[in-house]
């Protein structure tokens, strides 16, 4: 592991290790708020703009990047280093200390309809009664709020947002559904999540968008991205299928 003190003139250290052979990530701090996120996304525009031999992809998440290369191109490199990790990690050293040009992020705001409770949201009176709410109160705190997207995965599309109402927090389930049906609006501790196609899950789940969030016939397939802020509104039944249909 190799660190980089001072990363864009800042006192924040940059921490670089392994993950395998062809991949490395760089570890940016511990706290998830909206400056760190700015940071990593700045550190990705300059990599992806200045990248080097054999890169093939970076992964932001929360608190990190992960750089994805192909080992034999950064081995065959000029860069400095006996070994990939050496060679890798003195170029996004290089990179950390460039001066840093904050990026005006192309970020949406979306506003995503959802039908909260019944059918749709199964756990919406769980997370009532763990936060000592109605489900009521518990749809109007979540409607109310800004949300921004700090990262996609677990799957394509799913949208991790943080800046919950503290009010909301409610654990994961400790044993997970089989099924998560495709658009349901979920909790998990401090954060609120969409998923984007069916699949197991343990998040509590309050309501369900009609919206798609992922769709691999768009140019741009989930429909969310890192940095975008999400408003939540609420819908009745009649509401969702007047979405559905469009």
């Amino acid at each position: 592991m190799t660190e980089q003190v001072g990363y864009f003139g800042t006192n924040i250290s940059i921490k670089i290790y392994g993950l395998s052979e062809k991949s490395v990530t760089i570890t940016f701090g511990t706290a998830i708020d909206n400056d760190l996120l700015a940071l990593i996304t700045d550190f990705n525009r300059l990599l992806l703009q200045n990248p080097f031999p054999g890169l093939i992809t970076t992964v932001p998440a929360y608190t990190t990047l992960t750089v994805f290369f192909d080992p034999l191109s950064v081995m065959l490199s000029d860069l400095p280093g006996e070994v990939c990790l050496e060679k890798v990690s003195a170029h996004l050293n290089k990179i950390a200390r460039t001066k840093r040009e904050k990026s005006k992020l192309i970020a949406n705001k979306l506003i995503i309809p959802v039908c909260y409770g019944g059918d749709f949201g199964r756990d919406l009176l769980t997370v009532a009664r763990t936060n000592n709410l109605t489900e009521a109160e518990v749809i109007d705190i979540h409607t109310a709020g800004e949300y921004i997207v700090f990262m996609i995965g677990f799957v394509p599309g799913f949208a991790y947002m943080g800046g919950m109402d503290a009010r909301l927090s409610t654990p994961r389930k400790e044993v997970p559904d089989a099924k998560i049906p495709a658009g349901s609006v979920g909790i998990a501790g401090n954060q609120t999540g969409i998923y984007p196609m069916e699949t197991p899950g343990g998040w509590q789940i309050i309501g369900r968008t009609p919206l798609k969030m992922f769709d691999v016939n768009r140019l741009q397939p989930s429909l969310l991205k890192g940095g975008d802020t999400v408003t939540f509104k609420a819908i009745d039944i009649n509401g969702f299928n007047a979405y559905a249909e469009i």
